[in-house]
């Protein structure tokens, strides 16, 4: 699925404790050699609540802006980069606005970076590929990174198992101390049904993705297009074509996103505001507040998932149950146009 070698395979609980193993375990291990790693404002909380622990423990954090897409410029990682910068961390795909980012581009500017030769730099490139791993091709070498994190049910496999690939090579410091398991770099017992799930989630994601992607993408641009062409003062959160095929966000003026989702819920359909992961917090989404959105209009946002059972009706359905949730609750805001 990935095109990585067997042996360079980490399997552990998801991809929350990839994400922390790749991001500490290279802190850890290098320390000696630099304090400074480099990440983006839109990364997932696995990646960005690890970056804070770390730099409780004397690492610098860079934390690179991204455009009105979500999109994080080689440009401005190469400016970041400095003689004691020893890990990029980038996501491959937003999400929240299912942006995608042009990690094959930051890996090169990396390479530069690192020079070549028996004497080149260790700065090592961690991307989380949680979002696009089984969805869209990915390929550890074609992209260019050392590190990849990907979690089984994401692509429709059991929950409670992930992986973290690392490039032969790569020297890791353990986060679990114990055992000899995954040679040595993870420690206590493998969650072998777990993984022999996520094995066969693998390949049928694999099989699929072609066929998948292409009913997918023709749906989410559907979905799209009648919202922003149905319903006024609408706004496409990401990037319009360099995005997932299966994810939809969305801000709406003059309306509070915590409202439509229980006047959607009602009608039977499933949305979020902001990012699923942290669905209980009230306040805006770090990710749209990197994009520039407003306070008000974070507020106002709407994420859409469609999936390999989604259907033509379903979406046309969800988009003729917004507009009748918008005009409602518009008539009712206290924000501003009726």
């Amino acid at each position: 699925m990935i095109g990585a070698l067997p042996e360079e395979i980490v399997f552990t609980s998801g991809g929350t404790e990839a994400d922390n193993f790749a991001l500490e375990g290279i802190a850890y291990a290098h320390e000696a050699t630099g304090n400074e790693i480099i990440t983006s404002a839109i990364e997932h909380p696995a990646v960005l609540a690890c970056c804070d622990f770390l730099a409780t423990r004397g690492f610098k954090i860079t934390h690179l802006p991204v455009d009105q897409f979500g999109v994080v410029s080689s440009e401005s990682v190469a400016q970041a980069i400095t003689p004691k910068t020893i890990l990029v961390s980038i996501m491959h795909a937003n999400n929240e606005i299912g942006t995608i980012e042009p990690i094959r581009e930051i890996s090169e500017v990396i390479k530069g970076a690192r020079g070549q030769g028996p004497g080149a730099r260790k700065i090592y490139f961690h991307t989380d590929a949680v979002q696009t791993a089984g969805h869209i091709p990915v390929n550890v070498n074609e992209l260019g990174v050392d590190l990849l994190a990907v979690s089984a049910h994401k692509l429709y496999g059991p929950k409670g198992v992930g992986l973290l690939y690392v490039r032969q090579g790569t020297k890791l410091t353990s986060l679990i101390h114990g055992g000899g398991q995954e040679r040595n770099r993870r420690a206590s017992t493998e969650n072998v049904a777990g993984i022999v799930g996520f094995g066969a989630a693998a390949e049928i994601a694999v099989r699929e993705m072609a066929d998948e992607n292409k009913k997918l993408v023709k749906l989410r641009d559907d979905f799209i297009k009648k919202v922003l062409t149905g319903i006024s003062d609408s706004h496409l959160n990401g990037d319009p074509v360099r995005r997932l095929p299966n994810n939809v966000s969305f801000s709406l003026n003059y309306i509070e996103g915590e409202a439509m989702l229980i006047n959607l819920d009602f009608e039977g359909i499933a949305a979020s505001t902001g990012s699923a992961c942290s669905s209980g917090s009230l306040e805006p989404s770090h990710v749209l507040k990197a994009i520039g959105l407003s306070y008000e209009l974070s507020h106002g946002s709407l994420r859409f998932s469609l999936g390999k059972e989604t259907t033509e009706e379903e979406v046309e359905r969800a988009v003729e149950v917004l507009d009748k949730v918008v005009k409602k609750l518009r008539a009712m805001s206290p924000l501003g146009k009726k």
